[in-house]
């Protein structure tokens, strides 16, 4: 629902918010009430100790202010209870009761000052039992303030005061459309110096230069754009995700029609040519993990790795390879042995350099597959996540092939760094001179994936006979043009329902748009959504139908913004404006439509069963485009099966279950031969 609007500004909670943390508190509330009520009875005419007088009188008062913060408390909790997300209408008493309980807190803490100030008297000598339970008090009553303060300032909008004037004087009609637009150009530029504090408050570990400064502001101008046409608070955005999920899965578990089912059915030499490119991923898969170094190695081996890289990586620093950037006591050098299983003499070149737009990356030659490989490394610091979400669009020209294409701003950047290095300091050329006859490989993934991609298409004119395999790359990474180019020589893996292939301003937008639609037109109230939703992910069962508006309605009907979701957007969506006026779908949008490079690789979960300390899940691969990616799909697995360790484990599976398929055919052949 609108933030709650309190002391004239707006807040990041909602006033069906105090729901769970009221009733919480209640709970704590009533203990301690009965508590000090026994106490009271019990020791009712026994306070004739030293300083006994002011106990009397202290606990009758904390008795009374008690019963009032729990009258309180429970007028609160049940107002908040009433209506539902989009309509605030019978939760409208709700500031005034909110005020009453911050009332309360003066008396609280003044209580709690006296309480401290008696405990800690050395003249009080009566029972211990009763000392102790004042003590109980005391801290009890610093604590429920000091959470207080903290929940205060977590949900305090440094820009509650414009949004709430903002919003107040778009209702009225009689407001010049300058001086709203001045309103909302004010906004805007306080919002984004709002999101650049955030993220130089986040990034104050790290030594910024004039690359991080322009980044600072080009993401903060992302997030103020994303998040500022819509009135939703935290809570609200959870309940959306819990209903897309449930609904999602509802759809899911619909049978399919049988010419969806044909249509994944993959011919024979499409099969063939999965299984030998799957078997080329699950290769190397390894090298793209490698390239996270120890983090990856300790990560897959918690128990083992220190040990193993503590025995062998304190010796010298081989000298054969050239190495850039920090690698203390050679432990990811040491991890990268490890986990590729290649010699010291088979690098040509490592870097661990690491800053925004210039990423790790590793050249080695592979003996095995006679390929000179080019491993990226994916996300795992700060600077990866800033290159990350430098999400504009840049033009890409490549002479003799396209006119021009768009491309990720900050991967491209990161992809142009590793490019100069193995042209201009002659990597390539030093790693050809010793295998002349191998043929060039380039891996990543997640970011490494990305950025091995586009530096794919900036070396494919050099080198005609590269590929290149991008695991779980970024979903908003190429335009349509290039990424059909990128067809012949990459090839993608995602695996599930990993959220960064499916990761792109556009379907961030579409899931703004479901998020809005849901939960504005959902009738049941926000707690029941958030307890049902939780017993849901975590003990699983049926998806709960929630009624909605929407249920009932026409497609037609379905493309028009109902009034409820206009209640939550501070001004016009792009995505309903595009939805109302087709002239909008003609021009160039912000942030254009890119997709994932080259053929797609989708692997699924076929089957799982679960045992005492381990799964045992059965994949599927198939060929795909990028069309099934254009949705962000909401899932408990949407992080995890992003994770490089998931996707080399499906990856494995996969290419052992066809070696041991070549296997069995092998053996029929020849016993239908002897035959």
């Amino acid at each position: 629902m609108p933030g709650l609007v309190v002391f004239g500004r707006r807040w990041a909670i909602g006033s069906d918010d105090f729901v769970l943390p009221g009733a919480f508190e209640l709970l704590v509330r009533l203990v301690w009430w009965m508590g000090i009520l026994a106490l009271y009875a019990v020791h009712k005419g026994q306070f004739n100790c030293p300083g006994g007088g002011l106990l009397h009188s202290y606990l009758l008062v904390l008795l009374v202010l008690l019963a009032a913060i729990i009258c309180a408390l429970s007028a609160l909790v049940y107002v908040s209870m009433q209506g539902t997300i989009s309509n605030p209408g019978p939760r409208k008493s709700l500031p005034k009761l909110l005020y009453t309980r911050l009332f309360l807190y003066l008396p609280e803490f003044i209580w709690a000052v006296v309480g401290a100030v008696w405990v800690s008297d050395s003249s009080v000598h009566c029972e211990k039992t009763v000392i102790n339970a004042i003590i109980g008090t005391v801290i009890a009553s610093w604590v429920i303030i000091i959470f207080t303060i903290i929940g205060v300032v977590i949900v305090f909008d440094p820009l509650g005061g414009k949004k709430t004037f903002y919003l107040t004087n778009s209702v009225n009609r009689n407001l010049e459309s300058s001086q709203s637009g001045q309103l909302l150009y004010n906004m805007k530029n306080t919002a984004t110096r709002v999101w650049e504090k955030r993220i130089r408050l986040l990034c104050c570990c790290i030594v910024q230069d004039d690359d991080h400064r322009v980044a600072f502001t080009s993401i903060a101008e992302l997030f103020r754009t994303y998040f500022s046409d819509t009135d939703l608070v935290p809570s609200d955005i959870a309940a959306g995700l819990i209903l897309l999920h449930q609904e999602q899965d509802k759809m899911e578990s619909c049978p399919k029609e049988p010419e969806e089912v044909l249509c994944h059915s993959p011919s024979s030499l499409a099969t063939d040519d999965l299984d030998v490119e799957l078997e080329s991923a699950a290769h190397y898969m390894l090298f793209a993990a490698a390239a996270y170094g120890w983090p990856y190695y300790v990560y897959t081996n918690p128990f083992t790795a220190l040990c193993k890289l503590n025995g062998d990586c304190c010796g010298n620093r081989p000298t054969d390879s050239d190495i850039t950037g920090s690698d203390r006591h050679n432990f990811h050098f040491g991890s990268i042995l490890k986990i590729t299983g290649l010699q010291y003499r088979d690098f040509i070149h490592i870097s661990f350099h690491n800053k925004i737009y210039e990423i790790p990356f590793f050249v080695a030659l592979d003996h095995k597959k006679e390929a000179i490989v080019v491993a990226v490394r994916g996300t795992l610091s700060f600077e990866d996540i800033l290159t990350d979400l430098s999400a504009d669009c840049e033009d890409l020209t490549l002479e003799d092939v396209l006119e021009n294409g768009f491309v990720h701003k900050g991967i491209t950047q990161a992809a142009n760094y590793i490019y100069r290095k193995l042209i201009n300091d002659g990597i390539l050329n030093q790693a050809f001179t010793i295998a002349p006859e191998y043929k060039l490989v380039i891996v990543g993934h997640s970011l490494g994936g990305g950025t091995a991609s586009i530096l794919a298409i900036m070396l494919r004119n050099s080198f005609p006979t590269l590929r290149c395999y991008a695991f779980s790359p970024p979903g908003g990474l190429l335009s349509k043009s290039l990424a059909d180019y990128t067809k012949h020589f990459i090839v993608s893996v995602i695996v599930g329902k990993d959220l960064v292939a499916r990761l792109s301003m556009p379907n961030m937008e579409d899931l703004k748009r479901r998020i809005v639609r849901i939960v504005a037109n959902c009738n049941k109230p926000k707690y029941r959504i958030l307890l049902r939703g939780c017993w849901y992910e975590v003990f699983g069962g049926d998806p709960d139908n929630f009624p909605t508006e929407l249920d009932g309605r026409s497609q037609d009907a379905l493309t028009q913004p109902l009034l409820a979701e206009e209640s939550l957007m501070v001004h016009r969506s792009p995505s309903y404006s595009a939805l109302e006026d087709e002239s909008h779908l003609h021009s160039p949008p912000q942030y254009p439509h890119l997709y994932l490079p080259g053929r797609i690789i989708h692997i699924v979960e076929e089957s799982s069963s679960r045992r005492l300390c381990s799964s045992d899940i059965k994949y599927a691969a198939r060929w795909s485009n990028e069309a099934v990616f254009s949705s962000i799909l909401i899932s408990p697995k949407m992080i995890t099966d992003h994770m490089p360790d998931v996707v080399l484990k499906a990856l494995n599976s996969l290419s052992q279950e066809h070696g041991s398929c070549i296997s069995c055919q092998t053996r029929e052949c020849n016993t239908t031969n002897v035959v």
